[in-house]
């Protein structure tokens, strides 16, 4: 047969060509805003099994599936991510198989979208790509490979390759059982013995067990089910002993079988009340773990996609079980895409005490069995996870008042699956869930764990965590790190135990809580400690005892504010966890009389005065009347602004809780969130109209409407420098508005609805999480490296985005995106091309120039300069050169030897050398004479543009030589070069062009020339004529920047 290997190489990607402009330069599906970048969080979440290969003596290699491309780990560095492959397959992996040091991936469905294929990867390359046969039309559901084969198991045949070729080899057609029904004859799993050469063992939908001989394709023997009723083989795996294979059936039963003599030899959960399919089992092959002290070998391990447990079995005397690991992985949820749940595989690794487990629930974990004192049941060694469920909170951490270097590297993100993470986003071994305690030992003290488990009605351990998390705030000011003491308590604790004195003012805190949560139908929100990634000592209750709705974090960090479903708003201090205040505060009996008789006295004063201000609100007025959905406090800790259901915008003092003044839109909208925006003073509003409202919290007006929205809006926000706002909805559409403008400038449809988003604080990525994915991508921003334009899009406008991918294959970081050419991009997206970057807009318009500020900053100071940079003593003379250095001498002939013999002369007999000039006069002319003859035709042409174009380019010592060598008169032409110089910088000032150029120009001009004015009648005169101009536009500026300044304090004025 021919070979059907496709070569890849093993050497470095070839880099990748910049397009033609011929070519399709840009992907009309990509947003012209924010490109792809990749997914973060993604580690286990598909039904196909991880593999495992052993690196040598030393590790082990461990690769699970993400969905297009694998992710291979080290387990001895701490399940560090090693390698992601690409490219991505064109179709989801339904099969891998770690071989040696290559990684087999099958992938397809068989369809004409998505055909099949299985590819051959190395250290995350594709090197290989075996031949599909001819009319395979099945997905690969197993593969597995041992001696010179390579066999793929589909749900009616097998198809056979050569390792050592990659050659198909031949297909292997299993037959349909009389009375069965249905298309599907293999149940998908096969397996080899070791002691059976050329042999593979296949598993069918009725129980039986097929040997088939791969060399001469023929099947040898069948192995019968034990009853009729058995069901389909769902696991089989050979066994340590001779000859000895574990057989798994749909009945939940499983059997030793011996092959060999084909007679049962162990019969494990036969009479199970509880029928359990189990999809995974694996032997231990270090000869310990049996027995009362565990020196005996013969340990098994059985676990199934409908549980999260793995059961441990001791096959001496007939078979026991001897543990049972709870909550390994989640379980599945009751409610359908809750939570993914169930384990997909579970392995011992050859001759080590340690288990491999993955599931459903996105996480890969390595346990290992402690010998002494003994155990039965592994605890947990490494674990690399993520979300178990849909994301609905992103988030990035804030700017730290010391300004660390952490800036936009942690995201904060909070799923359905009741767990708070955070990200890194520069490494991944870094990501890391909050801790919420010993969950384990809280849910063994409740019984959840043991033998009551369907006593309690809990069907997950993840139901003993905090509830899904609904709102989220954050401030790092007052957050202790990693070093910091938390007290020593146990978190939480004011949540269950009333009793307790919450006030730990003794206890040695060094920095206390930086995260407030609230969750959905909950009355407390929890805080956390982000430095020591775990839970935090408070649970903060509603004063109303309504859930919460909203919270926030004063910018200093101190105090927590809590609002309510009931409308109420509390607030907490986060050092002590004592209640401090409640917006509005609520009047004691002796305050209410006396604050009836102050406005009984106010309403007879006022009677015959007319009230200029129409707000006036009184202490312990102003309470929302349904869910507080936003809280925010300003920069100074001044006033606290809050919204709710019930339409209205409240702004009360930070210290006496007094309502201040108030924003009514009911009964025209309700408001659903907010967001705040601190250093423009910016809020943000999603209202139940699907808009988003705009306001100016200084001068307390609507400054924005933003409509577009076509579904409700999950989540929105604004950009770090406040100029934008990015909202999605569940029409799948992601906008971005302009807040200058108020334009739509940007629309990007993508595969399913965005439920939470975040902008980063250093402006370079946008975050979002979707409903058909448990992973976070990541977006890099173009406009960070070239310009966008503001107008106004429409419907049709809306593109179609491709989303990010674990491998980051078709995604764009921010070095590709730097390199992008803009020019392109705007004739793809229908833009007209911009004007130069030179062009005035308008000739009214004073432009400065695109001259780097230091060039002529260092023009003006050159002379301080030179000064500082002189050296402080002369220079000495080199040392003498060591023995085994030739000496100059000899360098000197042997270069000119060489350069005799490389460059023959051309010279004629008869010519003479000319003799060798001073350079100093050799280099003047050459030096002046571009700069003299632009000056020169400038003035006879009266057109300065070319020259000064040409002394701009100039660095600040050569344009200082440039001025000092100006001339009186010129004797070939009898031109004034210091006249003319001061008239190319007067018609360049009257351009509006370069102005701070000009200025910086003319400044070293007079410091230079100054003592030519007072003899030269004609430099004089062209002197005043500057001065006219120089003041005509400097009064021009001073009176805009007056204008200006005055609307804006106008605006920002509390009367307006």
């Amino acid at each position: 047969m021919p070979s059907a290997i496709v070569e890849y190489g093993e050497g470095h990607l070839t880099k990748r060509r910049k397009l033609s402009s011929s070519e399709d330069i840009r992907n009309p599906r990509i947003s012209r805003i924010f490109s792809p970048y990749r997914t973060l969080g993604v580690v286990s979440p598909t039904d196909v099994p991880f593999t495992s290969v052993a690196l040598g003596k030393t590790t082990f290699q461990i690769t699970t599936s993400v969905g297009r491309c694998l992710h291979t780990y080290d387990l001895r560095k701490g399940l560090q991510l090693n390698f992601i492959t690409r490219p991505q397959t064109p179709g989801n992996v339904t099969a891998t198989f770690a071989w040696k040091d290559r990684v087999f991936a099958a992938w397809g469905q068989g369809t004409t979208e998505s055909p099949i294929g299985i590819w051959v990867f190395k250290r995350g390359k594709q090197i290989a790509e075996l031949e599909t046969p001819h009319g395979l039309d099945e997905p690969v559901r197993q593969i597995v490979i041992f001696g010179s084969w390579i066999v793929g198991c589909c749900s009616s045949r097998l198809e056979v390759w050569k390792s050592a070729t990659y050659e198909h080899y031949t297909t292997l057609i299993s037959s349909k059982a009389s009375g069965t029904g249905g298309t599907d004859v293999l149940s998908g799993v096969i397996c080899n013995m070791p002691t059976l050469l050329n042999k593979i063992i296949v598993g069918k939908q009725d129980g039986s067990v097929e040997l088939w001989n791969l060399s001469t394709g023929k099947l040898i023997y069948t192995i019968t089910p034990p009853s009729l009723h058995a069901g389909s083989v769902t696991a089989l795996q050979p066994s340590p002993a001779l000859n000895l294979l574990a057989v798994a059936r749909a009945d939940g039963s499983v059997i030793i079988h011996d092959v060999r003599l084909d007679k049962e030899v162990i019969k494990l959960n036969q009479n199970s009340s509880t029928i359990t399919n189990i999809t995974s089992i694996s032997f231990r092959t270090d000869c310990l773990g049996a027995g009362k002290d565990g020196r005996k070998a013969g340990v098994m391990a059985t676990a199934a996609s409908e549980s999260g447990d793995v059961t441990l079995w001791d096959l001496n005397g007939g078979g026991r079980v001897m543990g049972v690991l709870r909550n390994a992985h989640n379980p599945p949820s009751a409610v359908q895409g809750e939570l993914r749940g169930g384990i997909s595989r579970a392995e011992f690794l050859p001759g080590q005490s340690i288990l491999v487990t993955s599931g459903r629930d996105n996480s890969l974990k390595s346990w290992i069995f402690d010998q002494i004192p003994y155990s039965p049941v592994p605890r947990i060694l490494h674990s690399r996870s993520g979300h178990a469920a849909i994301i609905t909170r992103l988030g990035f951490l804030p700017v730290e008042a010391d300004g660390a270097d952490a800036v936009g590297k942690w995201l904060m993100s909070a799923g359905r699956d009741h767990s708070l993470w955070g990200w890194s986003l520069r490494r991944d071994g870094q990501s890391t869930e909050l801790s919420q305690g010993n969950i384990q030992k809280k849910a063994r003290k409740l019984g959840v764990i043991g033998q009551n488990l369907e006593l309690t009605g809990s069907t997950s351990i993840e139901d003993l965590k905090a509830p899904e998390i609904t709102c989220i705030d954050c401030s790092l000011n007052r957050d202790g790190g990693i070093g910091a003491s938390t007290g020593g308590g146990p978190v939480w604790a004011n949540a269950t135990n009333k009793k307790r004195n919450i006030n730990n003012s003794d206890d040695p805190v060094t920095g206390w809580e930086s995260i407030v949560t609230g969750h959905r139908g909950d009355k407390f929100a929890r805080t956390w400690f982000w430095g020591r990634k775990k839970a935090g000592r408070w649970a903060f209750e509603t004063g109303d005892g309504t859930a919460v709705k909203s919270v926030a974090i004063t910018p200093c960090g101190t105090f927590a504010l809590i609002g309510s479903a009931a409308g109420g708003i509390d607030m907490f201090n986060l050092q002590s966890g004592i209640h401090r205040q409640r917006f509005p505060n609520p009047l004691t009996p002796a305050q209410a009389r006396k604050l009836k008789i102050q406005l009984a006295n106010e309403a007879i004063a006022s009677a015959n005065v007319v009230t200029t201000s129409p707000y006036r609100f009184n202490p312990g007025q102003g309470r929302h009347t349904k869910d507080v959905t936003g809280i925010m406090v300003d920069s100074l800790n001044r006033t606290v602004i809050s919204c709710g259901l019930d339409g209205k915008i409240k702004f009360w003092d930070f210290q006496t809780s007094v309502l201040q003044h108030e924003i009514d839109w009911y009964p025209m909208t309700a408001i659903t969130a907010s967001r705040y925006h601190r250093p423009s003073d910016l809020i943000a509003l999603s209202c139940d109209d699907l808009s988003i409202r705009v306001v100016d919290i200084e001068t307390k007006r609507l400054v924005r409407e933003l409509w577009g929205c076509v579904g409700q809006i999950s989540d929105y926000c604004f950009s770090n420098d406040g100029r934008w706002i990015v909202a999605a909805s569940m029409d799948s559409v992601i906008r971005v508005w302009d807040l200058p403008t108020g334009h739509l400038i940007n629309a990007m449809r993508i595969e399913g609805a965005c439920t939470a988003l975040a902008f980063s604080p250093t402006g370079e990525f946008l975050a979002t999480a979707h409903a058909n994915s448990i992973g976070i991508n990541i977006w890099t921003n173009n406009t960070l490296f070239m310009h966008v334009p503001t107008r106004h899009i429409l419907d049709s406008d809306v593109m179609t985005a491709t989303l990010p991918t674990p491998s980051g294959e078709g995604g764009e970081g921010l070095l590709a995106a730097a390199f992008n050419d803009e020019d392109t991009f705007q004739a793809t997206e229908g833009f007209a091309p911009l004007p130069a970057a030179t062009d005035q807009l308008t000739k009214d318009l004073m432009t400065l120039s695109l001259v780097p500020r230091s060039r002529w900053q260092t023009l003006l100071h050159l002379d301080t300069i030179v000064q500082r940079n002189k050296p402080i003593e002369p220079p000495k003379a080199p040392e003498k050169a060591p023995f085994f250095l030739p000496s100059l001498e000899n360098s000197k002939d042997r270069g000119e030897q060489y350069l005799s013999i490389s460059a023959p002369t051309t010279t004629a007999p008869n010519t003479e050398t000319p003799i060798p000039q001073s350079r100093i006069l050799t280099l003047q002319p050459a030096s002046r004479r571009e700069f003299s003859s632009l000056l020169h035709t400038a003035y006879r042409s009266h057109n300065y543009d070319s020259f000064l174009i040409y002394f701009q380019t100039l660095p600040p010592s050569a344009a200082d030589v440039e001025i000092r060598s100006l001339n009186l008169s010129s004797p070939a032409n009898d031109i004034n070069e210091l006249v003319t110089f001061v008239e190319a910088l007067t018609t360049r000032l009257r351009q509006k062009k370069d102005y701070e150029l000009v200025q910086a120009w003319m400044a070293v001009f007079l410091r230079i020339h100054g003592d030519s004015v007072a003899n030269d009648e004609d430099l004089r005169a062209v002197l005043r004529e500057w001065r006219v101009v120089q003041m005509e536009q400097a009064e021009r500026l001073g009176g805009l920047i007056g204008f200006c300044g005055g609307v804006v304090g106008f605006l920002r004025s509390g009367r307006v």
